[in-house]
């Protein structure tokens, strides 16, 4: 079977940066801007990041998977081990004592 090819007019029009989101430009935005007003163009210029669904829509034109926008940034991360979890709660213990200590010492 032969190999999948990326949708080449696709991969001229969008980015994709390292976190997985999708960069576009909004249309309506190049020229005759003059006919348009200050708050449509204001709206033109908010967010460059293509929403989830969109993304979907994206990723089975370039055959790969893309992080979507409400994925959470955590999940791409390791777990901590059950040790790194106990020195953790150690340390905040400890720093929540000192500071009670603190308050009690200036009354």
């Amino acid at each position: 079977m032969p190999k999948t090819k990326n949708h080449k007019g696709l991969l001229k029009r969008i980015r994709i940066t390292k976190s997985g989101l999708v960069r576009h430009r909004s249309a309506n935005h190049k020229h005759l801007r003059s006919g348009k007003g200050g708050k449509r163009l204001r709206q033109l210029r908010k967010d460059p990041m293509m929403s989830s669904p969109e993304a979907k829509r994206i990723e089975k034109l370039l055959f790969r998977r893309l992080r979507g926008r409400t994925q959470p940034r955590t999940a791409m991360r390791k777990s901590p081990s059950p040790a790194q979890r106990k020195a953790a709660r150690a340390a905040k213990a400890g720093a929540a004592k000192v500071a009670s200590t603190k308050s009690a010492s200036k009354k």
